[in-house]
């Protein structure tokens, strides 16, 4: 599949050319098509291929109308940028007619090459305006009654007329908890779990739906269906218990916006039969109870006037910010079936999935008795070859008519193996497991002639799959569900690599800086429901996480929005620097515990005081080097020289405290200890050969060559390996079988990666992916360039350990493609290389190249260190 996938991309770099160019993804925001953006001043991407190697653009024309018609027409009666001159692609802002909330836009556009040569238009793109201002929202907020709605799911049904149905209709939603949407007894939409994560005091998310397709002339019947996710009793800025919305209904014509009608007490309200009777904190996410004799049997209009139904409650919800959703929805990526279906000695079903899944269930069940319960439990592997209890349960009582089934809505499991129980008979055909997560793209491919490498890229990448339901990555689902900073620093780089993530940190993030305290503390979680544990590599992703965005997605708003937060945690860092160095700060009523790294294997103590203190201040210091460059770039050069000096004095302070001279060690002589001084620059040149040595030294004889570090210590050593260019350092430690590593995982049974290398807890865990990006940052050999963000530069630099003979690695970029395609015969290095439209390549040269072909011409390599490339697809031989 992943040399198909390769040389698919290859193939479609070359066969759409016969034109002069193809203008193809075209987004708004970084989204395709978004509806209810969160801006009036969007900002337009596209891709462009071309048939003519070294090619680029070299100008643009967009435009933007009201309707498709004029669009069509070339009738621009919202912006006509004229030919621009600009090699510019990716997030270029919209400068037309001033757009208000609710606007609905159509856009296109068109390109010139080098040769002045014009391309077709691109295919017609749109947006909306979400609802953007306070005073945009005539909708109250409503819900079941307080005696009716404790932990309840409750539809919400409005009847309404229409005469007129030309028009865009648009449904603006603010739910606290999730919600679905159904008019005339239709689903809207295959999103699933809306709307994305908040941090409900302080922010919920508003989402905006097209329906119209699904409305007709005369009367027509909508339902809103909650469920109350992390709207739950106790958690910040919950008031209510149960699920509210708001909502209206608004045609969008002629550049105007009609408000039909919005949420009031006007509206019908009655339980659905769905419930969650979990807290939704720490081991307790529970799941879903079903009362099947009060679920409706459809939703046409019909079925809905036979039951009984009561005015809806107003909700006094307190005054917060409700901003438009930024990331892709939820969805249903992937169903499976069981691979095994056995009876265990109690009498229960056991459904091994075949995989790990966070997601949803789905069964039909055969013949069932009204008020029968059938219980259904989740947990991630076995324990000795036995179901343990991991919290996780649903519950279904049935009404006993034909035909049922049961399927998760508003709740959801990390599993591999489902337990139920009261059923005398189920067939494996009536299971199903369902993998949700956000929506985003799957943007990279990899695959090399070492299976067990593939494994371990395949782990990683699943886990992330598995984390990444909500618009942000989690610990894990099923035990703590939390967007923990210290699990997303460690795998920022990987997750970024493999996938296109813009959106879905951009709604992180902005949790992230509603957490933030007014002293510029920050929680180790966000959103952040209750008090969790970490350290300062936790609260540092506020610096390392929209750098990476910036870097990987050419996304400048990163920096601009997120540099006033990284300030103001940064006084809070001062507040506990003690003699030049950060000391522990307390435990809070949202923060708790003091880490350096986390998650050790056993016998390296990630508690030892030293080793804290050198892992905290190289965090300190990252954070520093990365603040200067955010700086510069945003024309603040005297913070830019403010932060380069606070590096330089802390990096002395650190090799003055931690550093042994005589040993060539640092703190507890830790892999994280030795390689983070060297990875930040506190290690001075002279010394920084020693230090090496003594990494392999320890990690050889101490360790028997394994990985002797965790959460942080893993992205860590990877990120030294690949700027030291060691791949041989890191792929000995991958390849060793037992424990600790992550081959012992594979050898285990896992399809995901653990929370712990012996396997204790988590089997569905964001704690050691942090390797996942040495897959193409060395044997791919794809690296970014951040003087040239988003990949408009690339690195090309495969690193071969010895043992790997041939890769094919693939990276989707903001630009296009990028493909590295090498194979290694005796002394021969063979590589096919991809650079897209509007990128260029700089191609460095393996340190024992002979000499070298380019396209057929054959050049001694001499000193060149680096070939240039601009874009196109090139075949280049080194002979070694």
């Amino acid at each position: 599949m992943k040399k198909m996938f390769f040389y698919l991309i290859l193939i479609s770099l070359c066969s759409c050319q016969e034109k002069n160019a193809d203008i193809y993804d075209i987004r708004c925001e970084n989204l395709t098509n978004p509806l209810g953006i969160a801006t009036d001043t969007p900002r337009f991407s596209w891709k462009v291929s071309s048939l003519t190697d070294g090619d680029c653009q070299t100008a643009y024309r967009i435009i933007a109308a009201s309707s498709l018609s004029l669009l069509k027409e070339g009738k621009a009666d919202l912006w006509d940028s004229e030919k621009t001159g600009s090699t510019e692609s990716v997030l270029v802002p919209y400068s037309g007619d001033r757009l208000s909330s609710g606007a609905f836009v159509y856009w296109k556009v068109q390109v010139w090459n080098k040769d002045g040569k014009a391309s077709l238009w691109s295919e017609p793109a749109h947006f909306s305006v979400g609802l953007l201002n306070p005073d945009d929202w005539s909708g109250k907020y409503i819900g079941l009654s307080k005696d009716d709605g404790d932990k309840q799911s409750p539809l919400l049904r409005k009847q309404f007329d229409l005469t007129e149905v030309e028009g865009t209709f648009l449904l603006h939603v603010n739910s606290l908890g999730y919600h679905e949407i159904y008019v005339n007894d239709k689903k809207v939409g295959d999103e699933v779990l809306v709307p994305a994560v908040s941090q409900f005091d302080k922010r919920s998310l508003a989402v905006t739906y097209n329906v119209s397709e699904y409305i007709h002339k005369g009367r027509n019947d909508l339902v809103v269906w909650l469920g109350k996710g992390w709207y739950t009793m106790g958690l910040p800025g919950v008031v209510h218990n149960g699920p509210a919305v708001r909502a209206q209904l608004e045609m969008a014509s002629n550049k105007k916006r009609n408000t039909l009608f919005a949420t009031d007490e006007s509206w019908q309200a009655r339980k659905s039969g769905y419930s969650d009777p979990g807290t939704w904190k720490y081991m307790n996410f529970d799941g879903e109870k079903i009362d099947a004799s009060i679920l409706p049997v459809s939703f046409s209009s019909a079925e809905l006037d036979k039951l009984t139904w009561k005015n809806a409650a107003i909700i006094d919800v307190p005054e917060h910010k409700a901003t438009p959703q930024m990331t892709e929805s939820n969805r249903i990526m992937e169903t499976v079936k069981p691979v095994n279906l056995s009876r265990t000695d109690e009498g229960a079903w056991l459904a091994d999935m075949g995989k790990a899944l966070t997601g949803w269930v789905e069964v039909k069940f055969p013949k069932l008795q009204a008020g029968q319960e059938i219980v259904l439990e989740y947990c991630d592997h076995l324990d000795k070859g036995k179901f343990f209890d991991q919290k996780q349960k649903d519950v279904y009582i049935a009404s006993g008519k034909t035909n049922e089934t049961f399927r998760n809505k508003f709740n959801y499991h990390s599993f591999r193996y489902l337990k139920i129980s009261g059923l005398q008979q189920i067939e494996a055909e009536n299971i199903s497991g369902m993998l949700i997560h956000t929506a985003y793209r799957t943007s990279s491919s990899f695959a090399c002639s070492d299976e067990d490498m593939n494994a371990v890229h395949n782990l990683v990448q699943h886990a992330l799959y598995c984390l990444s339901l909500g618009g942000y990555l989690v610990d894990c689902n099923h035990i703590e569900r939390l967007g923990y900073g210290g699990d997303g620093h460690a795998s920022t780089i990987t997750a970024q690599t493999m996938f296109d993530l813009a959106p879905l940190y951009a709604n992180w993030l902005q949790a992230w800086e509603d957490c933030i305290r007014d002293d510029g503390g920050l929680p180790h979680t966000a959103p952040n429901p209750y008090t969790a544990g970490g350290g300062p590599y936790w609260c540092a992703f506020i610096v390392t996480a929209p750098w990476s965005a910036y870097v990987n997605y050419g996304d400048c708003s990163f920096l601009e929005k997120y540099y006033p937060v990284m300030k103001h945690w940064i006084q809070y860092v001062d507040a506990y620097t003690v003699d030049g160095l950060l000391k522990r700060w307390p435990d809070l009523d949202y923060r708790g515990w003091y880490l350096g790294d986390w998650a050790t294997p056993k016998g390296v103590n990630q508690t030892d005081a030293a080793s804290v203190d050198i892992v905290n201040n190289c965090v300190i210091s990252e954070c520093y080097a990365i603040m200067e460059k955010i700086a510069r770039l945003l024309g603040k050069n005297d913070e830019a020289s403010e932060f380069s000096v606070r590096k330089t004095k802390l990096d002395k302070k650190i090799q003055e405290t931690f550093f042994d001279e005589a040993a060539s060690n640092y703190a507890s002589g830790s892999q994280i200890d030795l390689a983070y001084p060297m990875l930040v620059g506190a290690t001075p040149a002279d010394v920084a050969e020693n230090v090496v040595k003594r990494l392999f030294t320890e990690t050889e004889e101490k360790h028997k060559g394994h990985f002797a570090t965790g959460l942080a210590g893993v992205p860590t050593l990877v990120e030294w390996a690949v700027q030291q260019n060691q791949p041989d350092f890191i792929y000995s430690m991958l390849k060793k079988r037992d424990y600790p590593g992550y081959l012992y995982m594979v050898d285990k049974g896992a399809t995901a990666t653990w929370e712990h290398w012996d396997g204790d807890r988590s089997h569905i865990h964001n704690c050691y992916n942090g390797i996942g990006a040495w897959f193409y940052q060395a044997i791919g050999g794809i690296r970014t360039d951040e003087n040239a963000p988003g990949y408009k530069h690339v690195i090309i630099d495969p690193q071969i350990p010895q043992g790997v003979t041939w890769a094919k690695t693939t990276k989707d970029t903001p630009y296009g493609a990028v493909a590295v395609n090498w194979q290694l015969n005796n002394d021969v290095l063979d590589m096919e290389i991809v650079i897209p439209f509007g990128s260029s390549a700089t191609v460095i040269k393996p340190r024992n190249a002979r000499k070298y072909s380019l396209s057929g011409s054959v050049k001694q390599a001499g000193e060149e260190k680096q070939i240039e490339l601009g874009s196109g697809k090139f075949k280049i031989t080194y002979f070694l």
